[in-house]
């Protein structure tokens, strides 16, 4: 019988006790991903974030190196899951933040969702490992300790549009590599 959808571990973290993601009750429509490692996520307020929304409210010119520092401040940074998932070819793997993040860490996934496409699965860059990313707004580092719940996925099924002409391209890459 062939498998529908679900998670593996990557291979990379064979042995390392990881979970593979679960639903929490019985009527919960997310699986929940844990943290595959210990990682800190530095608050977006220490690294002088103030000082480029400063310059900006002010209409005042921001400097290079002012405006590269906001760039890096803003960058969300990967939080490894070591899972990946495999999918029917209509189906896609919507990323969502826990309810919970916002209020106690002050995490947020920045671009709303994480969408993980079937084709991800068993890519030749990084196995199809599952990343969710993320900004902190808190006023101070989020410490994730590894095995936290950190993000959560639904599997959805997708419709393409009538006149959709079917992309020949196939994925080339991990993370971010079906274009920008």
């Amino acid at each position: 019988m062939k498998m529908k959808r679900g998670f593996q571990i990557v291979s990379k973290y064979d042995g390392q006790g990881l979970h593979l993601p679960y639903r929490t009750t019985k009527q919960a429509a997310g699986y929940d991903f844990e943290s595959a490692v210990d990682f800190t996520v530095p608050s977006i307020w220490k690294l002088d974030f103030l000082k480029v929304l400063w310059a900006i409210r002010h209409e005042q010119t921001i400097a290079p190196a002012d405006a590269d520092r906001a760039k890096r401040i803003l960058k969300p940074f990967l939080v490894p899951t070591g899972i990946k998932s495999y999918m029917q070819d209509d189906e896609v793997l919507i990323l969502a933040n826990r309810s919970s993040n916002p209020l106690k860490r002050g995490l947020v996934i920045p671009n709303g969702i994480g969408v993980i496409d079937a084709d991800y699965y068993n890519n030749e860059s990084n196995e199809g490992e599952i990343f969710i990313q993320v900004l902190n707004f808190g006023l101070t580092d989020a410490v994730i300790k590894k095995g936290e719940r950190i993000g959560q996925g639904l599997f959805l099924n997708y419709l393409a549009a009538d006149n959709d002409v079917t992309p020949k391209q196939e994925r080339q890459g991990g993370f971010g590599s079906s274009g920008q």
